[in-house]
């Protein structure tokens, strides 16, 4: 054998073994393009991914693989044109198979130039990352709902903050106007009273539309047919609109029935229609569906798999923009003019729904109209309970550390006629059980700052003098109360600021 004729066959042994490499290959699409991008080689690697066979796609030019998107705008020929003068081009992209589909593709190609420096062709490896990207999407999207969830978790945890200060200040005026309205006035002063009224409820109202968006609002809640609910309250939501609205109902259900607090339910329900009417400025529909959903994979971000009933409220309305549409639930936040809206509706329709176990999701796009769909956990009819009781007092103790609050209450109890004992600490107050007989109920605030809790006397007086009975207040969010003593539901519960009518009905519990 000849020194020239080794050599010769040491080039065809490395060629043969890296035709063999790449022909072993089936991971990646490895293959040759010519200057023009004509198609050279092909490996079983781009015959899995892309689907053509070999005799199919030799000769064919590669822009088959892109696009008609990117065909248009000319990006085969400019990768072509890059790698050529840069010598290399990586890009990621949607890319075709034979069939049509789509997937997504990581693309290296590499410039191949002879010993002169002349382009002979290119090298492109192409590889299917599309379950990567599917799973970076996800993950994307999971930190974007937990992110979301926190911040709503955050704002939720302030308004509560500010609402129980609120609550507080309410509960003094509310109380001192109860005390002198009792009193004999001119008409002067009754109407002054009056007018303070009405801001005392606006103010008491706008803590309560605060404490249900933050889910800490008491909801009185009890098993309800939300096709029925929906369909009772039509003349209502009817009325809502205007000579250009059309309200319709599509009940796709008689049966849907789920643990909500009727008055809230309504109350989120109108909102929903006020704001599709708001949108609607020229006029259109709305509509509103009540059907159920059961699914085996998660219905929403924070539902997973189960049987919900949902409540659709639609509108042929401007929609709303993605910018929007991330702060829609979140409170005083409005698109509407001055004076013309408070922020409130959604927060409010927010809270509600997610503290009766269920999540509400929005659908829009400007121009496009929007939809609003309300999701709540399905349960039997038979679940439903109704507790009633009923108790007559004399003589109450009223347990704060407010002097202001203590002394009005003190005031209210004694205008409507009970014999009130005034204190303003637990330790006194157990005292005082210990000493007197006379004592029929306790009316105690929860959050005592020395000493045991109301709640810790509560459960005390439960133990020790059965036949007393316990009402307690507070102007604290009820999430906090139940983080920090458990369930409250033992005991009749009042939140301030409270009238006459709440303090009655809770000693009649």
């Amino acid at each position: 054998m000849s020194d020239l004729q080794k050599p010769q066959d040491t080039a065809r042994q490395t060629e043969e073994q890296f035709r063999l490499l790449v022909q072993g290959v089936t991971d990646y699409a490895i293959f040759m393009l010519s200057p023009a991008g004509i198609v050279t080689t092909w490996n079983p690697g781009a015959e899995r991914i892309k689907g053509y066979c070999h005799s199919e796609i030799i000769g064919r030019h590669f822009s088959c693989f892109y696009t008609e998107e990117d065909q248009a705008a000319g990006v085969p020929a400019l990768i072509l044109t890059t790698a050529a003068r840069e010598g290399r081009v990586e890009r990621e992209g949607w890319r075709i198979r034979k069939n049509g589909t789509r997937f997504w593709a990581h693309v290296v190609v590499d410039a191949i130039r002879d010993e002169t420096g002349s382009l002979v062709g290119f090298a492109k490896v192409t590889r299917d990352i599309t379950e990567r990207k599917e799973a970076s999407a996800a993950l994307e999207k999971a930190k974007a709902a937990l992110f979301q969830a926190q911040k709503m978790e955050a704002i939720g945890r302030l308004t509560g903050g500010v609402a129980h200060d609120f609550n507080n200040l309410l509960a003094v005026l509310s109380n001192g106007l109860q005390v002198l309205a009792m009193q004999s006035r001119t008409h002067m002063d009754m109407k002054m009273i009056e007018g303070m009224r009405r801001a005392i409820d606006r103010g008491a109202s706008l803590t309560q539309q605060l404490l249900s968006f933050a889910r800490q609002q008491p909801l009185q809640a009890e098993v309800h047919n939300l096709s029925s609910l929906v369909r009772d309250f039509e003349p209502m939501l009817t009325r809502a609109g205007d000579r250009k609205t059309r309200v319709e109902l599509r009940v796709q259900t008689q049966h849907a029935f789920a643990l909500v607090d009727v008055a809230r339910f309504e109350a989120a329900l109108l909102n929903l229609v006020v704001n599709a009417i708001d949108a609607m400025p020229e006029g259109g529909t709305v509509t509103i569906t009540a059907d159920t959903v059961e699914s085996d994979r998660e219905v929403t971000t924070a539902l997973s798999a189960g049987h919900y009933a949902r409540i659709s409220v639609s509108d042929t309305g401007t929609g709303m923009s993605k910018e929007i549409l991330a702060q829609a639930f979140e409170p005083f936040f409005t698109t509407k003019p001055t004076g013309k809206g408070t922020g409130l509706g959604l927060s409010q329709v927010y809270g509600f729904v997610t503290q009766s176990g269920g999540d509400i999701v929005i659908s829009s796009e400007g121009g496009k109209g929007t939809t609003v769909e309300l999701y709540f956990p399905v349960v039997e009819p038979e679940e439903a309970t109704i507790c009633r009781a009923s108790s007559k007092v004399e003589t109450v103790m009223v347990v704060d550390d407010e002097p202001d609050v203590l002394g009005l209450a003190t005031e209210l109890f004694r205008n409507i006629g009970y014999e009130v004992v005034a204190v303003s600490s637990t330790a006194e107050a157990v005292n005082i059980l210990r000493r007197r007989i006379d004592i029929d109920v306790v009316f105690a605030d929860i959050s005592m700052p020395q000493g045991i809790s109301g709640m810790e006397m509560a459960r005390l007086i439960r133990s020790e003098y059965p036949h007393i009975k316990v009402v307690l207040t507070s102007g604290h969010p009820l999430a906090a109360l139940r983080r920090e003593h458990g369930t409250i539901s033992e005991f009749p519960f009042v939140y301030k600021p409270y009238r006459i009518a709440d303090i009655a009905k809770a000693l009649r519990t």
